[in-house]
């Protein structure tokens, strides 16, 4: 009996190592992270990824500088916005395992075709 105990724990810890490793990386993270997902979830496996992990390869200004928008539009930029200028949170916007929808279209329906989830 505490054999078998055994070979089902063993079996379903086999099955959760797999889970992880079959979560998908985007193409354009990939070269970077390779399999090291601490490289991003600095505060454990299970927590999103801070803000200071996103900034160790990601520049705020650089990022607004590609993403700036007509001076008409000016505030539409995502990365330096009317209501948060620079300082929302990256993980409102963006997410490396699944899509997800900018906060900014919670509100407003301009569209951002080069948004990167």
């Amino acid at each position: 009996m505490k054999t078998l105990k055994i070979m089902l724990a063993l079996g379903m810890l086999s099955l959760a190592s797999l889970s992880v490793q079959a979560v998908e990386i985007r193409d354009h993270h990939k070269e970077v992270i390779g399999k090291d997902c601490k490289a991003c979830h600095d505060k454990g496996i299970k927590q999103f990824p801070s803000d200071q992990a996103c900034l160790q390869c990601h520049d705020v200004s650089e990022l607004a500088k590609q993403t700036a928008r007509s001076e008409q539009d000016k505030w539409q930029n995502p990365h330096n916005n009317l209501h948060y200028g620079k300082e929302l949170p990256c993980q409102e916007c963006h997410s490396e395992h699944e899509t997800k929808k900018p906060l900014c279209s919670n509100c407003h329906t301009f569209k951002y075709d080069k948004h990167k989830e």
